[in-house]
């Protein structure tokens, strides 16, 4: 705290100047405006990811060959540009810094906290760190120039923008929805930078994610984890780390606002791909969905091509304990006899769970192992959450009967 103090104390002092100075300021001036460390110098692009991620107190949530992410969900004494921010991220790509992402006020973190609860008007917070964010941009770097970010129809957003150094600061405030400033390369920001791989490429790249371990056990590595936090963000946090596996660009909060969100989070599925078919089409690829009996074969296929499910079903909470426990178990079986044995009571008591339409989640299917008749689930959760394993039976009676696929 006193360390932001005195950031702040050198802010005070640091504006005036700025504000008749011809020049920019220097990357002091703004890691004052912010309130963090964000720059070491006038060049984030060029720091490791792990680098910019310690000096910001940043935790790991994912770690892939592609890419990485860290984030922190602030508390709510926390202050950036004069804000309250919730979630606080950063991606890497190469090793380096790629991408910061700061969202303040919004419909799913406000409608999670229970000090918003207690009567406070999200909208009007909504604007006014809209307002506060924009003053303290505006006192650091001149007036801004509108811009556009973002590929979609639903998911395009309409920014203020300031351009310095080879970085692009871009504040996003679709209304009524959320915050959000983003740091971004000036290249990513003009569009320059799609990444869009061939076909060809990422059948190639998808197969060389497909793990076979002796077990049986036939998984896929590289899925971007996304942290949902305390809000009802199942839906988009499993859109965007589908999106994300395979190179596409994408965002919780703004695949949250095509989903049409609600304070706190929920929104339908139905609103959530309309959205996200936008982003799957514009980077040449297609959505295939599918329904029916969830199994091992029929996961399978997808799953030998690289492909992820992203999967409707319904949370029952002491299901989630159970596989949870069984999971860690499974880390240290050696006699895969034995563990069969012991899953036989489980597939016996599948008949007898109790679902509720109100708990209704999605989370990602990411493998399976024919000999034990189980299926890999992935939620976004946070790391300790990137692989659980479930048997056929309680899978289907958790179902929610609807499976998707982005392929080409």
């Amino acid at each position: 705290m006193a360390c932001r103090l005195l950031l702040g104390n050198v802010a005070a002092f640091v504006f005036p100047f700025l504000a008749s100075a011809a020049s920019l300021p220097e990357f002091a001036a703004l890691n004052a405006a912010f309130g963090v460390p964000v720059w070491a110098d006038d060049n984030l692009w060029d720091d490791s990811d792990i680098d910019v991620a310690r000096r910001l107190q940043w935790q790991p949530e994912s770690s892939t060959n592609d890419d990485s992410s860290f984030r922190r969900y602030a508390g709510a004494n926390e202050r950036v540009l004069g804000a309250r921010p919730f979630s606080l991220a950063l991606h890497g790509k190469g090793g380096n810094a790629d991408e910061i992402s700061m969202v303040f006020a919004n419909k799913g973190d406000v409608g999670a906290s229970e000090n918003y609860r207690l009567g406070m008007d999200y909208k009007k917070q909504i604007a006014a760190d809209t307002r506060t964010i924009r003053e303290t941009l505006t006192r650091a770097l001149g007036p801004a120039k509108a811009a556009q970010f973002g590929q979609g129809a639903r998911t395009r957003e309409r920014v203020e923008r300031w351009d310095w150094n080879g970085h692009a600061i871009l504040l996003a405030a679709p209304r009524g929805e959320y915050v959000a400033v983003r740091i971004v390369p000036t290249a990513t920001a003009d569009g320059e930078d799609s990444g869009r791989v061939t076909e060809l490429d990422l059948r190639e790249k998808l197969k060389a994610r497909v793990v076979r371990r002796p077990n049986g056990d036939v998984v896929l590595k590289d899925i971007p984890m996304v942290d949902q936090g305390p809000k009802g963000y199942c839906v988009p946090a499993t859109w965007e780390r589908a999106l994300r596996y395979l190179g596409i660009p994408a965002d919780m909060y703004v695949l949250a606002m095509a989903g049409q969100v609600e304070l706190g989070g929920g929104m339908t599925s139905d609103a959530m791909m309309a959205g996200a078919n936008d982003i799957v089409v514009r980077n040449g690829r297609r959505m295939v969905t599918t329904g029916g009996r969830l199994t091992t074969r029929a996961v399978a296929s997808f799953i030998n091509a690289g492909l992820p499910i992203i999967w409707d079903m319904l949370l029952v909470r002491e299901l989630e304990v159970n596989i949870t426990y069984r999971t860690m178990y499974r880390l240290n079986v050696s006699d895969w006899d034995d563990y069969r044995q012991m899953l036989k009571p489980w597939r016996k008591s599948a008949t007898r769970i109790r679902t509720n339409e109100n708990d209704a989640h999605m989370c990602m299917i990411i493998g399976y192992n024919f000999s034990t008749g189980e299926i890999a689930i992935s939620d976004s959760w946070g790391p300790e959450f990137a692989e659980r394993w479930i048997t056929e039976e309680e899978a289907n009676a958790i179902s929610g009967g609807r499976f998707t696929v982005v392929t080409w």
